[in-house]
């Protein structure tokens, strides 16, 4: 799920064999997987998870990625504790589960994070990314909270309401192509509302021939003509932290 207005199933995709490099914490109410980076930077980023929640390996892998880029990464439980969404499960009962985990309502969970990151990891520049469910989370967070200072959602958007575009930092918005989860006309829509309302630099970039979840759900072999996309996304992800932290 990443469209807030339209919920919509979207599918594991590969999921990886990987077991991590951090380590799970308490965090206040929710438990979260932590990596910190090789070297103290003072930076951090949160890392949201998509519908199949904080243990999904693709998701740790990710968040590994951009510790070993100079950032202590923390992928919080923002279901807390609640189960995530099961693959095997029946699709008609997904609007009702998904009723129960509002990419718009984490303030909560949110607070908390920047709370541990600044006292007890020492964070002094925080940043956010999400994946589907967690990039409509990103938006959300973007929205509201100015003292982080860049976003990235990557395949997650929010469209139910025109209160969703004065966003407070960078934020750039990774979308697909070919995706069955956001059309391409929601895209365009946030790109005109962007310009018309946004003050701040932000960046919406799509994946040509690229499916909903291609950046952390594809392993990076699974196709020679996918690779490349999919290494340019997780660079470009990388370089908006790197520029705006």
């Amino acid at each position: 799920m990443a469209n807030e207005a339209n919920p919509c199933p979207c599918d594991i995709g590969h999921k990886l064999e990987y077991g991590g490099m951090g380590q799970e914490v308490q965090v206040e109410h929710i438990k979260a997987y932590i990596t910190k980076s090789p070297e103290d930077t003072g930076k951090a980023v949160i890392v949201v998870q998509d519908i199949y929640g904080w243990q999904l390996p693709n998701t740790r892998y990710m968040a590994d990625m951009i510790a070993g880029n100079g950032y202590t990464t923390i992928v919080p439980d923002f279901f807390v504790g609640r189960e995530p969404w099961d693959p095997a499960a029946d699709w008609s009962t997904f609007p009702e589960w998904i009723k129960s985990r509002s990419a718009r309502e984490v303030n909560r969970e949110v607070e908390a994070v920047l709370r541990y990151l600044k006292q007890k990891c020492h964070s002094q520049k925080i940043g956010i990314v999400g994946f589907c469910w967690g990039g409509a989370v990103v938006h959300h967070v973007m929205l509201r909270y100015p003292e982080v200072r860049a976003g990235v959602s990557v395949y997650g958007i929010i469209k139910d309401s025109e209160d969703v575009y004065n966003l407070k930092n960078p934020t750039l918005f990774i979308f697909a192509e070919n995706d069955a989860v956001i059309p391409l006309e929601q895209v365009s829509v946030l790109t005109q509302k962007l310009k018309k309302h946004c003050i701040v630099n932000y960046q919406v970039k799509t994946f040509s021939g690229q499916t909903h979840g291609f950046v952390h759900r594809k392993r990076e072999d699974c196709s020679p003509a996918d690779k490349p996309y999919i290494e340019e996304a997780r660079r470009n992800l990388i370089e908006w932290f790197n520029k705006y932290m």
